[in-house]
């Protein structure tokens, strides 16, 4: 095989991994459920008290649903009710270990308890989970990086 089509060859290989690693929710296909459309959009509207009493409904019906505990995490952070927060997280990384947006969110609620040792943990997993860097990853690892600066200053 010539280098050329060699290369051209890992490119499509490499490139295909990265598309597939976006995909964040699960491996099926299908529309996700309204409660957590109504929660996204309750969210995009910073209405965190309505999103958490959404959330708090879909996942008491849908218990393993990690997408739904992660967006709960969300909101509760927001709220500053950072227990719940950290359970809501740590209960969709139950469900889901790889769950790259639980990850960085309970990273990113670390850092906003000044626990950077444990946010440094799930950066460390992401980096592991995402084999060519994603999203999820660069945005934690910005945030921690500004933290870890800002308490060595």
């Amino acid at each position: 095989m010539s280098r050329f089509k060699f290369l051209a060859s890992l490119l499509v290989i490499l490139c295909s991994q990265v598309v597939w690693a976006a995909d964040d929710t699960s491996t099926s296909t299908s529309a996700p459920p309204s409660e957590l459309t109504q929660a996204r959009q309750l969210i995009g509207q910073k209405n965190w008290t309505g999103a958490v009493d959404v959330l708090g409904n879909f996942t008491r019906a849908n218990p393993g649903n990690a997408d739904g505990f992660n967006l709960l995490g969300y909101s509760l952070r927001h709220l500053k009710r950072y227990d719940e927060s950290l359970a809501a997280y740590n209960k969709a990384l139950t469900i889901d270990p790889k769950h790259r947006g639980a990850h960085e969110y309970i990273g990113e609620a670390y850092i906003q308890l000044g626990q950077l040792d444990k946010a440094k943990q799930h950066l460390d997993a992401l980096d592991k989970i995402c084999t060519f860097s994603c999203e999820e990853y660069r945005d934690l690892k910005k945030s921690y990086e500004m933290a870890s600066k800002a308490k060595s200053n």
